[in-house]
């Protein structure tokens, strides 16, 4: 008995693909999303985010807030990310907070970024256990980020050696002085050493992992994370905007007298030898006295301190254009101040000015 036909669905003529080509089409739809699927779930690094006793809360929470949330709409296989107990036992952070790290630190073997979120206390030894993990994760050539005093975690485990690397103001002198084979940069917000990234204190933790964001992803991705942050994906400028000025201690002294004098008389000339005249010694005690007092060469002191007026007339007196600033302040002209604002890491004047006016 002869099969019935159905005219509505005529099969191919021979040599035709009409009839294949939907099915085609949906094969290889299906094969691009497993494939996209596969590509997100392997080309997605994973970062292990450390929690330790007594946990520094602000700089966990960057990087928390960084890497920890799902962003499906910049398009991108966004990092996987992973809190790992960087020892046992219950664990506290800043405020009484409990912490409740799902990995031990295992986790840190299969991590690509490990991201060290300061350290509880940057006198104090971390354990060995947390060393060994460190330094095997970057044997492996995991990447390793640290957050103000979690460059003192690296710089026990001997990774900083030979390297150029950055910690908050406060730890600067302490890192370089226990530490004498790193090569401190006090002034950076951070320092990218290729595997390994140190920042300064606190926010400027995320000015380090937008860094490494932008140069994961670029700088549209970077910009539209900084977007929903509601911060600036790029900060000018170092940590010398926000370094105290040097004091001496003792108010009563010659050089806290002729420290006075000068920043009342900003836009005289001064040198040395008038300097030592009107503390009334010589250029050779005066400069040991200075630098004894302030641990600054006394023009040294002298040009930071007019960066410093020059930085709160920016501030406070928005009359005032960049060429009174400049002469006010004792720096001349606004290319010097230009000159000297870029010397100490500062954003330009006229930057500065919309940034902290």
């Amino acid at each position: 008995m002869p099969r019935a036909r159905h005219e509505s669905s005529p099969p191919p003529r021979k040599g035709s693909t009409a009839g294949a080509r939907p099915v085609a089409a949906r094969a290889n739809a299906a094969r691009s999303n497993r494939s996209a699927q596969a590509a997100a779930s392997t080309q997605a690094p994973l970062v292990a985010i450390l929690a330790y006793d007594r946990l520094c809360m602000f700089e966990f929470g960057c990087a928390v807030e960084l890497f920890a949330l799902d962003r499906p709409e910049l398009g991108v296989a966004w990092y996987r990310h992973a809190i790992c107990a960087a020892e046992p036992g219950p664990l506290r952070g800043t405020g009484g907070v409990r912490v409740e790290a799902p990995h031990a630190l295992a986790m840190l073997r299969r991590a690509d970024i490990v991201v060290i979120p300061g350290w509880r206390d940057a006198a104090e030894r971390p354990p060995e256990p947390l060393l060994k993990a460190v330094r095997a994760a970057h044997a492996r050539g995991a990447r390793l980020c640290t957050i103000c005093s979690g460059v003192f975690v690296l710089a026990h485990a001997g990774l900083l050696d030979g390297r150029r690397a950055t910690t908050h103001w406060r730890y600067a002198e302490r890192l370089a002085r226990e530490f004498p084979r790193i090569e401190v940069d006090p002034g950076a917000l951070y320092v990218d050493e290729g595997q390994v990234i140190t920042s300064a204190g606190s926010a400027a933790g995320l000015d380090m992992l937008m860094h490494l964001v932008r140069r994961d992803h670029g700088a549209r991705i970077a910009n539209a994370v900084a977007q929903r942050l509601v911060m600036s994906p790029h900060r000018e400028g170092g940590q010398a905007q926000f370094v105290p000025r040097p004091m001496p201690s003792d108010e009563s002294s010659p050089i806290a007298v002729l420290q006075d004098w000068l920043r009342a008389h900003p836009r005289e000339a001064h040198t040395v030898a008038s300097m030592a005249d009107r503390a009334a010694m010589s250029a050779r005690t005066l400069q040991r006295r200075f630098k004894a007092a302030t641990g600054l060469a006394p023009l040294e002191w002298l040009t930071r301190e007019r960066v410093a007026i020059a930085k709160e007339l920016l501030e406070t007196r928005e009359s005032l254009d960049v060429e009174a600033v400049a002469d006010l302040s004792g720096l001349g002209s606004p290319e010097s101040m230009r000159r000297h604002f870029r010397l100490l890491g500062l954003p330009a004047p006229s930057r500065y000015r919309r940034q902290f006016g």
